[in-house]
């Protein structure tokens, strides 16, 4: 038979689980990293504003976007 401590211990790790399961998950976009390949937007291009691609991904979904035809 489990005593107090046990049941207290588990209910509490089952609540930690439970509040780690619903936490708010970061979905946005960084301005400092490429949201294609991770690597780091350099600083002359953040400051353009608005950027989430670094060079050589944008020129490749510029390249994409030109040649789709819908």
């Amino acid at each position: 038979m489990a005593d107090f401590s046990d049941v207290a211990t588990q209910i509490s790790e089952e609540q930690l689980q439970q509040s780690l399961a619903n936490r708010a998950k970061f979905t946005a976009h960084s301005y400092y990293e490429c949201e294609d390949c991770d690597v780091e937007i350099p600083e002359q291009r953040r400051k353009i504003g608005g950027v989430t691609r670094c060079t050589e991904c944008q020129t490749c979904f510029e390249a994409q976007s030109r040649n789709y035809r819908g």
